[in-house]
């Protein structure tokens, strides 16, 4: 019987199998990058707003408290978008007349709120408690980045689940003493894990790491 496959058959299947696995691998972690990049979580993009609310000028310049504007974020899983009356508390004084301001006027004329663009915004699926995680010593710059220095609020982090699963198998990494959440300005001191290991304890942080704590 005449030889079916020529003798360079096996160097070529397995030349082709291996070609064919470099190129699943590459296609699995070329897909992997793209969901890790800009593209897909808006790291760095300043969304539009119907007012050019700036968190440099209000927080940073003004000094204006977080929970002021965001009231629930110690005690309720949304932090909070400021109602139009907020504004109006100190705008019925001071740039009474600006035109940039029109649409906070008009919010309160008629009643109607202000459409925000969150930035901030995590799938229907995923439970998050603001409350919880600022009781327990994490900050707001954690998350949000230096929010006094931005003109326009932008993502810092990815919000993905592999970020908020490195936070809760090593809070000691990343916990601070509660006085010290609203501080934008806090550095971990060189014996971070140290502290956090004692304000682990301290504020009974628990590594939960079930599927149920944020999918429910």
């Amino acid at each position: 019987m005449p030889q079916v496959f020529s003798r360079s058959a096996n160097t070529i299947s397995l030349a082709s199998i291996v070609v064919v696995v470099l190129i699943l691998g590459g296609a699995i972690f070329g897909m992997m990058g793209f969901d890790r990049s800009r593209y897909v979580t808006d790291i760095g993009l300043a969304r539009q707003q119907p007012v050019p609310f700036s968190h440099q000028h209000h927080a940073g310049q003004l000094g204006i408290h977080c929970g002021y504007c965001h009231t629930g974020v110690e005690v309720s899983n949304f932090a909070g978008i400021p109602p139009t009356y907020t504004c109006m508390s100190c705008h019925s004084q001071i740039w009474t007349n600006a035109e940039v301001l029109e649409p906070v006027r008009a919010s309160l004329r008629t009643g109607q709120p202000i459409e925000w663009n969150r930035v901030h915004d995590l799938p229907g699926f995923v439970y998050f408690n603001h409350s919880i995680h600022v009781n327990k010593g994490i900050g707001c710059a954690s998350c949000h980045g230096r929010v006094d220095q931005m003109t326009l609020i932008y993502k810092v982090n990815t919000l993905q689940m592999q970020w908020c699963i490195d936070c809760h198998k090593a809070p000691e990494k990343f916990v601070r003493p509660r006085e010290m959440v609203y501080r934008m300005d806090y550095q971990p001191p060189p014996n971070q894990e140290e502290l956090g290991r004692k304000l682990v304890a301290e504020y009974k942080i628990q590594k939960l790491l079930d599927c149920y704590t944020c999918h429910r």
